[in-house]
């Protein structure tokens, strides 16, 4: 039998690149950290906090993000004895389905929406913040294996143990619901000081509403949408900027996803430039501030338990733990730094 020789064709345009064993692309996972460092900074929406500039210091294994501030800091704490009014909540419920449906429309998962990760701005409107666990995805959605984020906010199926793949839009919409439920009675609907009960009850527990304070029913059957246990049957985004609650019963329309979004393209060259690397970052940092006090004594000198305090309060509010664990720690450690005394060096240090 004579071999058989398929015709050879003309390759145009740029080449595939190189696959492994497996089929699949061999990718560096520093350059698609890159890319989302550049289509992050790229974000432009008046309900997203802008990412100013990503800092990297050679010396260091970490990236340094720095996002505009909003001195009016988080939206509100829980648990509290004050929530917001419905009317409070209606409004700023309306700037995060806007501010989300502009991530999800730059194919990006959020992954841990919760008040302390919304920031009101100096006009009053909230803006999402701490996009430290978040996911960018190709295609519809992002289907997602792994946990990430706050364990209270996390969805039924984010916490499943057979490790099915699972909707990262859906799970924003659930974490969205908690945290409407939060604004409104200033609490959690599912809680437990043991992580392993707050889970189960996550996946089993029916959604209650307490009687006090007095809630529409409009807003009780949105909440109840969206904490829908059964991803498949949660309400999505558009159906949510339609409910009767969100829009005051047709009275006041959101802006279509046309209006509300342009996508943002990233070229080779911003992905390239995204970070900026400082040598000695720390160094950099303690200059600044001692010509800003006009003194040149080392204005960070301060016993080990205080540094090592500082350095734990700057974590992510995305960092790993019960949110128990974070408000308790949080209550303990924010606490205001001691004023610096300036303290003679001798020469010979």
């Amino acid at each position: 039998m004579d071999s058989y020789s398929p015709p050879t064709h003309r390759v145009k345009g740029r080449l595939p690149p190189p696959r492994a064993s497996g089929g699949r692309p061999i990718e560096n996972p520093l350059d698609r950290v890159h890319r989302e460092i550049a289509i992050l900074k790229k974000l432009n929406h008046p309900n997203v906090v802008k990412l100013v500039e990503v800092l990297n210091d050679p010396a260091e294994d970490n990236f340094y993000m720095v996002f505009e501030l909003l001195e009016r800091g988080e939206v509100m704490e829980i648990p509290t004895d004050r929530p917001l009014s419905e009317d409070q909540a209606w409004a700023y419920f309306r700037d995060v389905v806007l501010g989300i449906e502009y991530l999800h429309y730059q194919k990006i998962i959020h992954r841990d929406i919760k008040p302390s990760n919304l920031l009101l701005g100096d006009n009053g409107h909230i803006k999402i913040a701490d996009f430290g666990v978040c996911n960018e995805f190709d295609g519809k959605d992002a289907f997602l294996t792994n946990t990430a984020g706050t364990p209270a906010f996390m969805a039924p199926e984010a916490l499943s143990t057979s490790r099915h793949k699972y909707s990262g839009k859906a799970a924003d919409i659930w974490a969205m619901g908690i945290t409407l439920y939060a604004f409104v009675y200033g609490k959690l609907p599912f809680h437990d000081d043991n992580i392993v009960v707050l889970y189960d009850k996550i996946r089993n527990s029916p959604l209650s509403f307490p009687p006090i304070p007095f809630v529409s029913d409009d807003l009780k059957d949105l909440i109840s949408l969206m904490l829908e246990k059964n991803p498949a049957h949660r309400i999505t985004l558009p159906d949510i900027k339609e409910h009767p609650w969100v829009t005051a019963g047709n009275q006041y329309l959101l802006p279509t996803e046309e209006e509300n979004c342009i996508l943002i393209e990233v070229t080779d060259e911003e992905v390239q430039s995204c970070v900026r690397s400082i040598p000695k970052l720390e160094t950099l940092i303690l200059i600044k501030c001692m010509l800003k006090k006009h003194s040149f004594q080392n204005p960070f000198r301060m016993n080990i338990l205080y540094k090592e305090q500082f350095a734990r309060t700057g974590r992510s509010h995305s960092a790993p733990g019960s949110y128990e664990f974070y408000l308790e720690r949080k209550r303990s450690l924010d606490t205001s730094l001691p004023a610096v005394d300036e303290i003679e060096v001798s020469e010979d240090r």
